[in-house]
């Protein structure tokens, strides 16, 4: 297969975008990349949303310095086993685009950048944004793309509620949706959140804060990400090819180090926030029509696996036409990418019924 290259990172802007709050962003910019062809009838479109501190490069390996903020010039996509020419998500058939969450720290308008009313970070000031604003951004840029609708809107985690939350906001403009590692509605959290906010605001340069200009965060987001890592299977990602544990946590100590410079701690919070407010549960009449792809890891700690056959059920009730696959992977929250090999057939497949 034909790999995806060159790739550019790219930058959607908006003006006076109102949230469900009521309060207003002057402007919100939104990061995205591309890949395939639209067709001349701008009907193949897939929309690809990903995961609570991933960034839009999904797939390929981006041009020389055209990579987005935080990405490593030349690394693979996250779900680059998923998407390109002849994959899955065909990019000989599709045009793919992968954006960047409102609220996140990868390019897109975020607590890291600059407020214009002040010229200075929003940092604490940024406002709370819920999964419904996050989705009705990227409604912004799929409109000023010239599409009518999308194929398929498809992502794992955080990007699953996104997908899920695409269908009961704009019903009728997406065909289907590919859930994975993830739920119709969030388990909660909001103890995780207020500890989350305790621990952040535990560093010694957090400055009520502002610590921008204060030498920032880092120590402490760099412990966060390596538990997030150790706990959501990139050690077991690694033993398949570093046999040494402590080898294996030195690995996985450099990954979350060189994260902790880029990302920004009110956006763990702005987007952990945003993640308690999906519940699409009450709004199933809404994906009438929609197809369903829902894919779950068996050895998942962040979403408990017995939920998932009551939420197939319901939806089946409700009338969702809706296939459940769950993954035999030991790779746990990761598995939909780090085992793409296991369902790409099915994707595909689903894909092309489309």
């Amino acid at each position: 297969m034909a790999a995806l290259t060159e790739i550019d990172s790219k930058i959607f802007s908006a003006r006076e975008f109102r949230l469900e709050s009521g309060q207003t962003l002057p402007v919100v910019e939104l990061a995205y990349e591309t890949y395939g062809t639209l067709s001349s009838k701008k009907d193949n479109a897939v929309l690809v949303v990903h995961g609570y501190t991933s960034s839009h490069h999904a797939a390929g390996r981006n041009a020389p310095g055209k990579q987005g903020r935080g990405v490593a010039e030349g690394a693979a996509g996250w779900f680059d086993g998923l998407i390109g020419p002849g994959k899955a998500i065909d990019t000989d058939r599709t045009f793919v685009v992968s954006v960047n969450a409102l609220g996140s720290a990868h390019g897109s308008t975020g607590p890291n950048c600059t407020d214009p009313r002040t010229g200075k970070p929003y940092g604490p000031t940024f406002p709370e944004i819920t999964m419904r604003d996050i989705v009705a951004s990227q409604k912004l840029l799929v409109d000023s793309l010239g599409l009518k609708s999308l194929v398929a809107v498809i992502g794992p985690s955080m990007g699953g509620f996104q997908s899920f939350q695409w269908a009961a906001s704009y019903p009728g403009f997406v065909k289907a949706i590919v859930p994975s590692v993830t739920a119709p509605r969030s388990p909660g959290g909001l103890e995780r959140l207020e500890q989350l906010q305790k621990r952040l605001a535990s560093d010694p340069n957090w400055n009520g804060g502002w610590y921008y200009e204060n030498g920032g965060i880092a120590r402490t987001l760099e412990e966060i990400r390596f538990e997030t890592l150790m706990n959501y299977g990139q050690n077991e990602i690694l033993a398949e090819t570093i046999p040494d544990q402590k080898a294996r946590e030195a690995a996985i100590r450099a990954n979350a180090q060189a994260w902790s410079r880029i990302y920004d701690g009110h956006s763990l919070v702005a987007l952990r926030r945003a993640i308690g407010t999906v519940d699409v549960t009450g709004d199933y009449a809404k994906l009438k029509g929609i197809k369903v792809l829902y894919v779950q890891s068996k050895t998942d700690k962040l979403f408990d696996i017995a939920l998932c056959p009551a939420y197939v059920s319901d939806m089946r009730k409700a009338g969702i036409d809706i296939t459940y696959v769950e993954l035999p992977s030991n790779k746990g929250h990761m598995a939909s990418h780090a085992d793409a090999a296991l369902w790409a057939p099915i994707l595909g497949a689903f894909m092309k019924s489309l």
